[in-house]
């Protein structure tokens, strides 16, 4: 992969990156990580009538679809990793229940929903036991982060298309089953995500470019106008969907057959960039990688980490993009981003201090460039970020 000009090598122009042999192309996927599935939901009524011979014959499984019990397709598998956010996961669990759950159309597409609980302390998975026994709880020992409580949840899965839903979003009507019908028509797309929303209605960031040296020196403003096709953004109407480099992870649909020729998350992230890093992978086994942008879910940007550990949430970011760097451009890149990012939060630090007494927002902002400063000059220590609180350690 690091060979100089060779097929695998990466590209700095944004190239779409050339297709290579995969190595897992045909294997299972992985064990299951250790876990307890606590409780499995029967069989809705209406499909224990379809298995019995009533209310119509079942469909018989198509090519590449799984059948569930009783013969059911699963048109659509709901991954939805939770973490100490009750009340979250309850209004995400809410709408999708009144998505796939209580809709009566014939042709409704069919849903299995997987809740992946990570040691939460607040009751979440007594909450999903007693108000929402059609989902599948897995409780994980402790929390493993974004892309391994993901993993667990796909492991498991037994849909022909699979959606990773953070426990923060709230899906509005039609939009999974629009992106089940947009992967259905279109083979070459292998994954696709939804413009993300706030409550109020405006548009969040939903994609992501892939990083490069060129976005580390150049304002992320002036590429998204110079250039809005390699670095979309919000602040553009765009007709139609649009093919990217990566989606938002927050709601993320993808194909079965990604899964079983690209492979899972990338594990080597506790949380960021774990979808950028997948995205990378996935378009270099060959798929596509799309964002629709009139399919709208809401999305509670920073109600659960950036707003409770702002600071441990900036040094785990900038963890994972160092990484990203190291495995995917090279040690001499992931060393000159490093540099660029070290003079930008110094020059903040430097500056900041002059307007940190006129608010209490800048002033916290400047201690954050403080705290991720000092995390860059003490060596970028494992024990800071969120990444400790897997171990079940508390913020300091």
């Amino acid at each position: 992969m690091r060979g100089p000009h060779g097929p695998d090598e990466p590209r700095e122009d944004g190239a779409e990156p050339r297709a290579r042999p995969d190595p897992h192309r045909g294997r299972p996927l992985p064990a299951v990580l250790p876990a307890r599935v606590s409780h499995r939901p029967p069989l809705p009524r209406a499909h224990r009538a379809r298995a019995r011979g009533g209310g119509g014959a079942p469909r018989a499984p198509a090519r590449g679809r799984l059948a569930g019990a009783g013969g059911r397709v699963i048109d659509l598998s709901i991954v939805i990793v939770s973490w100490n956010g009750r009340a979250l996961l309850e209004a995400c669990l809410e709408s999708v229940e009144r998505e796939v759950r209580g809709r009566a159309a014939p042709d409704r597409i069919e849903t299995e929903t997987l809740v992946v609980d990570q040691a939460s302390q607040d009751g979440s998975a007594a909450a999903v036991r007693a108000r929402f026994p059609w989902a599948e709880l897995i409780e994980l020992p402790r929390n493993v982060g974004y892309a391994a409580g993901n993993n667990a949840g796909l492991r498991r899965a037994r849909g022909r298309h699979c959606v990773l839903l953070n426990n923060d979003t709230v899906v509005l009507p039609g939009a999974l089953e629009r992106c089940v019908r947009y992967l259905d028509a279109n083979p070459a797309v292998g994954v696709v995500g939804p413009q993300l929303v706030d409550p109020d209605g405006h548009k969040q960031n939903s994609v992501h470019s892939v990083p490069n040296l060129v976005s580390e020196v150049v304002p992320k403003s002036l590429l998204e106008t110079i250039a809005p096709l390699r670095y979309p953004s919000k602040r553009y109407e765009h007709p139609g969907p649009i093919a990217v480099e990566a989606v938002l992870g927050a709601c993320l649909v993808v194909r079965r057959e990604v899964l079983e020729t690209a492979g899972l998350l990338p594990e080597d992230y506790f949380m960021f960039l774990e979808e950028t890093d997948w995205c990378w992978r996935i378009r270099r086994a060959g798929w596509k990688v799309v964002h629709l942008p009139d399919v709208r879910v809401i999305h509670h940007h920073g109600a659960t980490s950036k707003k409770r550990l702002p600071a441990e949430t900036r040094i785990e970011y900038h963890r994972s993009l160092y990484h990203f760097y190291e495995k995917n451009r090279g040690p001499s890149v992931a060393r000159a981003a490093f540099a660029l990012r070290v003079a930008k939060t110094a020059l903040r630090v430097a500056t900041g201090w002059v307007a940190a007494p006129l608010s209490r927002g800048r002033r916290a902002r400047w201690i954050e460039d403080v705290r991720l400063l000092a995390w860059h000059l003490r060596g970028r220590p494992a024990g800071a970020g969120l990444a400790r609180l897997a171990a079940g350690e508390q913020p300091g």
